[in-house]
Formats: C-alpha cells, structure tokens, sequence
C-alpha cells in the first residue's frame, strides 16, 4: 500500500481532513445503496458467495474498529463485543471469523442494530482522524485502505442484490429510476496494433494501490492486437446458435465438466419468455440488449468464446499496456446505469476499457516478483488468495470512479459468474 499520509506539501491535517470527508462520503454512498431495499432483502443470502445486505453493512463497519479504532483510539469501547467475531470475514490472524456459507442464519443483530454500529464507529473515526496522535501516518494509510475496501463492498453489495433478487420468480425491481440505456448497433470490431518488448508493469507514482499492484517490474510482452470493444450480447448469441455449449474442443477441461454438471447454456440471469432472451437486471426483467456487452460470464465460457471466435483471451500485462495512458472514464457506478450499456456515440479506440463489465484475461491471480503482502493482519488481505484465482482489469458499471487505476487486479475464481464479468479478445500479430 502506497504511503498516502499526505501529498508532499500539503499539512498533514489538511490531509486527515480531506480524508475524513471522503470516508463520509464513501459510508453515505453504501447506505444508499441499501436504501431501496425492503427489510427482508437485508438478511437474505442467496448462496455461499453471497453475503447478506446487513452483513456487508456491518463487515466495512468492523473494518474501520478492528484496524483503526481498537488500536489507535484510547478509551474506545465497542457497542458489541461479539461483532468482532460475526463479522470477521476472514481474518484467521485477528481472531476467529464466522463461517461464511452461514452468515445468512442471522436473523439478530437486526438491521436497525446494524445502522447504530455504523453510527457509533463513524462518530468514534471522527474522534480519530480528527486527532491521530503520534501514529497519525499510519491512522491515515489504514482509514485509506478501509474507505477502498467498503468501495469494494459497494460493488459488491450491487453483485449480490442482484442475485438475492434474480432468485425470486416475480422478478422484483431494484430501483425502477435507472437510467435507460443508449440505443445502439455495434460496428464490426476492429484491431488495434501494440508493440511489444520489455515492458513496467504494476502500480507506480503517488496514491492508493493494493499491495498485489505492486512491486512494479519489467515483463516481456510479444507484439499483439486489442479488440477495439467488449464482446456483445448479440455476439454471444451467435456462439450460443453455432452449439458453444456442446462443443468440447472449445472447452478447458474444467470448464467441459462444469456445464455439464450444472448444465449452463446460457450467461447467468438470461431467460427465455415467449420465445425471446430477456435479462434480470437491477431494474427487473428486460428485454435482452444486444448490442450491450455481454455479462455474467464465468472465465471458462470467456475462453470458450474466444476460441469460437479465433482469439484468444488478453493477458494482464497486455491489458495494462492498452490502458495505463487512458483516463477512468466509462459506464461506472456514478453512470447509475447499473447495467453494461452499448456505446451510444463514436468513443476513443479502443472503448470501454474502464467500466461496464470487468474483463477476464488469461493471467492467474499471482504474485508479482518481489510481492512483499502488509504486515500483521492486514497481509491477509490479498496476499492468500493467490491461488486458483483468475485475473480481471477494468472495473464495471457498479464500479466507483475513484476505485479505479489501470494496475488495478480484480480476482475470481474461473466458475464464478454473478461478478460484472464480461470479455475483450485478443490476437497476435
């Protein structure tokens, strides 16, 4: 994690001041997107990798106590010494979380109890940032890195909505005020030329980065060409028509074995009615767009298409070439389209590279050389999960503008589907 005590210059309590608006910010923005929900949905968990609305509420919350309050604020008191343990999410090191598959067995603490926690740690996090005595560099990179990891939590607070609610056969609405999205005919794709050679990968300069951004290092990228747009819906349509899922060779062979198990032939939340797709979205069922990009794919049917379609997935390393000069722009949370969207008007090529779907590439989830995770339990963060991950650059359309930089990892595993996930191909040259 990058040193963000303060900009060079700059008063360190101007900084701690900055920082105390943006957690604000960042805390009110998560409950907004709880605010259209009923009270039922909070405490729902609609499979093991989907935690409950509530859960997400208090988790970000306890974040902020076990790493900042308990330590650095004398005097501080919990509201709820068994808190520390229901909403540990995996923190072995710090003490013993609660089983994930079980967290929607809570019914108490209720909802209500959960929004008197926030309450009691964020006038607590005012007191701290307000004087951080002695630590005060170190208060400010952990309130950076908590504000971060409840961005995350939006997100994914956005992902698992969306699934609670897909589960339930009247197709409930999320918000019924999003935005409606462009209409629009995708041009055929083009290619874009990137020279390769010994190329910096990771995170570099000043601000916020993950401890898995870093350390920055050379690879050596072959020349290659980039899709100039995100695969779409239609598209994907036509692998779906020319037998995609009942093709073998197109298949890892993990892959192969998991449609036929769970007997996927379509991308989640796709449904036929009256002889058409349409598509859950968090505005309820639609009318399937197909010029929108297509989402909800797992890693194995990404490359299944991309074999289908005589490309290959990008590497990460290449993905970071094509953006590290590009700015964060694109259809994300702020957009409040909440879904992929076409292009609606001719866009810098190549599109798309931030926001709408985040994009799997054909890179593991590994450390990069020199990898150094944070100390104590804080090196939990991402450092464990470097196994039997797949990588994701980009962000998506529920993804805060701010959250975002092009050495930026995301991980899943391969089967994963209910992520913002869609695919951009790549070939040689």
């Amino acid at each position: 994690m990058a040193n963000l005590a303060h900009e060079p210059g700059q008063p360190a309590h101007a900084a701690l001041d900055d920082l105390w608006q943006r957690y604000q910010r960042c805390r009110s923005s998560t409950e907004r997107i709880c605010q259209p929900l009923e009270i039922e949905d909070y405490v729902i968990q609609s499979m093991p990798d989907v935690s409950p609305p509530k859960w997400h509420l208090a988790h970000v919350t306890w974040f902020f106590e076990a790493f900042l309050l308990t330590p650095f604020l004398p005097g501080y008191r919990p509201l709820n010494k068994a808190y520390d343990h229901l909403f540990n999410s995996y923190y072995e090191t710090h003490g013993q979380p609660f089983p994930r598959p079980r967290r929607g067995l809570l019914s108490r603490p209720g909802v209500a109890d959960i929004y008197r926690y926030r309450a009691h740690v964020d006038q607590a996090m005012g007191e701290l940032l307000s004087q951080p005595g002695e630590r005060a560099a170190e208060v400010a990179r952990r309130a950076e890195l908590g504000i971060q990891h409840e961005q995350q939590h939006q997100e994914l607070l956005l992902m698992d909505i969306k699934h609670i609610l897909a589960q339930n056969p009247l197709h409930p609405v999320y918000r019924t005020d999003l935005r409606s999205p462009p209409q629009s005919t995708p041009d055929r794709p083009h290619w874009h030329p990137y020279q390769g050679g010994v190329k910096e990968v990771g995170h570099a300069g000043a601000g916020f980065a993950f401890d898995c951004e870093t350390p920055r290092h050379r690879e050596y990228i072959e020349d290659f060409r980039l899709a100039d747009r995100l695969v779409s819906n239609g598209e994907y349509l036509s692998f779906m028509a020319d037998g995609g899922y009942a093709r073998p060779e197109l298949w890892l062979s993990d892959g192969w074995a998991l449609i036929q198990q769970a007997g996927w032939h379509a991308p989640l939340y796709w449904q036929r009615e009256d002889g058409f797709w349409h598509e859950m979205t968090l505005g309820g069922l639609r009318p399937l767009d197909l010029a929108a990009p297509v989402c909800h794919i797992s890693f194995y049917e990404a490359d299944a298409y991309a074999r289908w379609a005589g490309a290959r997935l990008p590497s990460e390393a290449e993905w970071e070439l094509a953006a590290s000069d590009r700015p964060i722009t694109g259809n994300l949370l702020e957009s409040d389209f909440l879904q992929p969207v076409a292009l609606s008007e001719p866009a810098a090529r190549p599109a798309q590279l931030f926001g709408d779907v985040w994009e799997w590439t054909a890179s593991a989830y590994r450390p990069y050389p020199g990898f150094k995770p944070l100390e104590g339990s804080l090196g939990e963060y991402n450092g464990k999960f470097m196994s039997g991950q797949m990588v994701l650059r980009g962000g998506s359309c529920a993804t805060p503008a701010s959250h975002l930089r092009a050495s930026y990892r995301n991980f899943f595993q391969p089967a994963a589907r209910w992520p913002f996930a869609g695919v951009r191909l790549a070939k040689e040259i």
